[in-house]
Parts: C-alpha cells; structure tokens; sequence
C-alpha cells in the first residue's frame, strides 16, 4: 500500500471503519461523506475488497450492503471503537478529512485517556437499535450493581462527555431515559421490537440552559484578562448552551464544581454566575446508572 495515494488510503479507512462497527457499508457512505459519484464510491469499495482487505467484506443481498465477514481483519484501520466514535462525535475536523497527517508534516503530542474497550458485537447492535427505535435487551454492570443485570433499554443517542462514551437511552427497568456507560455493557445485546419512546419523547434531553462563566474574582485584574483570553470571552463573560442532561459532564470537564470552590483562586479560575438557574440539573438519578 506504500503507492497508494493519501485520500484514497483515507477512503480505505472509512470503508474498513463503517463496515466493522455500523455492520453495513454502502456506495451511499463514500458518496456522502466524500462527495463521490456512485461510480468511484462502488470503485473503491471493490477496489478494498481486491487489493486491501481480501475476504473481509461480504454482500447482503437482504440488506443491500457489504458487511463485515466472519474472518473480518482490519488493515488500514486499527479495529478499536474509538475511531468510529471520533467520526460520530466530529471530534476532530481534520481527521474527518484528512484522517492522522503524515509526521513529516507535524511534530505534535496528544494524550489521551485510557482507552474503553467496547466490542463490535455490543456496539454494533446498540447504533442499529438507536437508528430503528428498537428495544433492545443487554446485560449491564455498575458500581452500585456490579453483578450482571439484564436490562431492557430504547438507545437513541451516542454521547461523548470528554472522558468517556454514554448511550442515551429510555430504560424499561426505571421507566426514565437513563444514559449508560458503553464500556459497561456485556455479552451480545439482543434487537427487539420498535418502541414508542423515541428521542422525540425524551423531553428533559431537548431542554437547554445557559451557562454564564467568568475568571474567579478572586484573582487579579491582569490575572483575570488572562483566564478571559483563554476562553475568548467578551467583557469577561462566557455565555453557552447546553443540554441540560448534559451539564454535570460539561462542568467536570471544565473543572469546574459549585458544590466545592477551591481555596486557590489560580487553581478554580473559572466560577460559575449563574448557578440558581443551574441546580436543578446538577444532580440527577438519571445519570451513570
């Protein structure tokens, strides 16, 4: 593959990657993502089956794709749920596009956290019922019950707090939209029926609450335009909406905690200016069950 053009190798990915982890690939991926013509997308796709990754991918006349065979190895691809979550989750618009530059190009450092392993079997399921509105059953593990549980769940939506991947979803057991840790999932999740209780039906998901962050006015004037610099704020505000499900997440990861001011100002930075209209969503049942 060494003679393989830059973009084609990157064309190859999103084929290994959309094969493996969705369990079903078509022309109408390349196309819409690389604004192809059905001809090359069907090009490249035969061309990944003949001269990269023989026998991996198999036609479902049923389901008018190609799918991932039983003795599916990835090539170009490193296999892991991560990189079909970073597509999802847009995290990266050069990966998007140009998938890891060469390092010829880039002398760069990136830490990231300890990979979640999460297996095709359980994912791949999870995106189908999510996409369908289907009941699916799977067995679930949480600190407060780490024996398996099997649970009766409507998945609708894949979450990324910045530390870690959540599906959001109504849980028959709680009869409440719950999200559930993916990495916390085990065995082989079973698709049922649809159900009613879509993302539509998820009303406390498409409320919204405006956050308004300042520098801590503890630290000095010239140490508070630093910290406003940073966030880009205007007149030392920073005024955003998140969902509100999604707020606790959003705080820890800017590190920042109502309940627990930090003695330091250097190290809090940030406060918070309008937490009333915060604290009914801080602490929920709802979260990490």
């Amino acid at each position: 593959m060494s003679d393989t053009r830059w973009e084609q190798l990157l064309r190859y990915r999103f084929i290994e990657i959309i094969a493996l982890w969705e369990g079903r690939l078509t022309t109408r991926h390349l196309r819409e993502v690389f604004g192809l013509g059905r001809q090359q997308a069907s090009k490249d796709i035969n061309n990944y089956k003949r001269s990269i990754g023989p026998g991996n991918l198999e036609y479902d006349t049923a389901a008018k794709g190609y799918r991932p065979s039983d003795t599916f190895s990835p090539v170009v691809s490193r296999g892991t749920a991560e990189e079909y979550l970073e597509i999802v989750a847009g995290s990266s618009e050069m990966h998007q596009v140009l998938g890891q530059l060469p390092d010829a190009l880039t002398a760069t450092e990136v830490l990231r956290a300890p990979g979640r392993q999460v297996p095709p079997e359980i994912l791949r399921p999870l995106i189908s019922a999510a996409r369908e509105s289907r009941r699916i059953e799977v067995d679930y593990v949480s600190l407060n019950a780490p024996d398996r549980e099997g649970r009766i769940i409507v998945p609708h939506t894949l979450v990324w707090t910045g530390q870690r991947w959540h599906v959001r979803g109504w849980c028959e057991k709680n009869q409440a939209y719950r999200d559930f840790v993916l990495s916390r999932f085990r065995g082989e999740p079973e698709i049922m029926n649809i159900s009613e209780h879509t993302a539509r039906e998820d009303l406390e998901w498409h409320t919204w609450v405006d956050i308004v962050i300042a520098p801590d006015p503890r630290l000095s004037s010239a140490q508070r335009e630093v910290v406003a610099h940073d966030y880009a704020m205007v007149d030392q505000r920073w005024q955003l909406s998140v969902r509100a499900k999604l707020l606790p997440y959003y705080l820890k990861l800017l590190q920042i905690d109502p309940q627990d001011v930090k003695a330091d100002a250097r190290a809090q930075q940030l406060v918070i200016l309008n937490p009333d209209d915060l604290s009914p969503w801080l602490f929920s049942s709802a979260i990490l069950p």
